[in-house]
């Protein structure tokens, strides 16, 4: 599908030492774009502090084609970061994010740009399946976006990846928000603008392994669910608010037992009456804690410094 000479697309490429694949990669994009005969664009190569030689495969492919755009990160921030940095710099109309470890089928760029001019702001690659992918990895990946969706409140599609398509309003309002332990795709999500999905199966890697150990994925989980929720600061609470009345129902059968002459015949010692007013008192001090976990969401909430409020220009009438 031809796209005007006046519409820019941009394509955001975070790299961190892939400089085995980054050529693979760039001859793809660029058949890709030739094919669908795209010539205003730009592709992005966010280098986020590599230490092989992806600096130098990138800044000579950015010297010899005017249309590749380079930004070096002054050390390794992690793809989040890099990404960001990738959607502030771009130019486009509709900006375009993708691995460079080559598991997102470039091909399918012309359908992503399909979907956003009938109308769509936002277009996700969903990953149907994925050659060689780990037991951990996969299931560790279902059972987050389970406890994602149940925590935070906002709905990540389970596969949903980095690879998608944004509109320049988007990207607007995304270069708004001030998060630093962020994941992009949430926070992408959490504008609330339309979607469309494209589904895929991930290519197996142009080459090497992923850089990305089960620790910082565990540490992604993690930043994402503090990052958008304030669930977290209540589970103390939930904890004390059912060890609490349990503890104190216990202790009040068992001095009713008492005074009936035990007929229960629990032969309830001083050390179970203890143990039941030590139970009653955490459950108390975890009570506590989730209310010093509320006055703490107001604290956090105020500084994320979000916008109050995301308008839809396409949808609003009269403004």
């Amino acid at each position: 599908m031809p796209v005007g000479s006046d519409c820019l697309i941009s394509i955001v490429v975070p790299l961190f030492n892939e400089g085995d694949g980054v050529e693979t990669l760039h001859e793809s994009l660029l058949r890709t774009l030739k094919d669908i005969k795209i010539d205003s664009y730009e592709i992005i190569y966010c280098n986020d502090g590599s230490t092989d030689a992806t600096a130098a495969i990138i800044n000579s492919l950015a010297s010899s084609d005017h249309h590749v755009k380079v930004i070096s990160l002054s050390r390794n921030f992690g793809k989040e970061i890099a990404i960001t940095a990738g959607i502030h710099a771009a130019r486009g109309q509709a900006i375009i994010t993708l691995d460079a470890d080559g598991q997102h089928p470039v091909e399918l760029i012309p359908e992503f740009i399909s979907r956003w001019k009938t109308g769509k702001k936002v277009v996700v690659g969903v990953r149907a399946s994925n050659q060689g992918e780990g037991f951990v990895k996969r299931y560790g990946s279902r059972l987050f976006y389970k406890l994602f969706n149940r925590f935070t409140g906002i709905t990540l599609l389970p596969g949903a990846t980095d690879f998608r398509l944004i509109d320049k309003r988007v990207q607007h309002d995304f270069n708004r928000l001030t998060e630093r332990n962020r994941i992009s795709r949430g926070l992408i999500d959490w504008l609330g603008y339309e979607q469309d999905f494209v589904y895929f199966t991930a290519n197996a890697r142009i080459s090497g392994e992923s850089t990305y150990s089960h620790k910082k994925l565990f540490k992604l989980a993690i930043d994402s669910v503090v990052s958008l929720s304030i669930s977290p600061l209540y589970i103390s609470a939930y904890i004390g608010a059912f060890i609490l009345p349990v503890s104190g129902l216990i202790g009040i059968g068992m001095l009713v037992n008492d005074i009936l002459s035990d007929p229960l015949h629990l032969n309830a010692t001083g050390s179970a009456y203890v143990t039941i007013l030590i139970l009653f008192l955490i459950g108390v001090l975890l009570i506590s804690q989730g209310i010093i976990g509320l006055y703490l969401s107001h604290i956090h909430a105020e500084s994320l410094n979000r916008p109050l409020y995301i308008i839809d220009h396409d949808k609003s009438k009269g403004i």
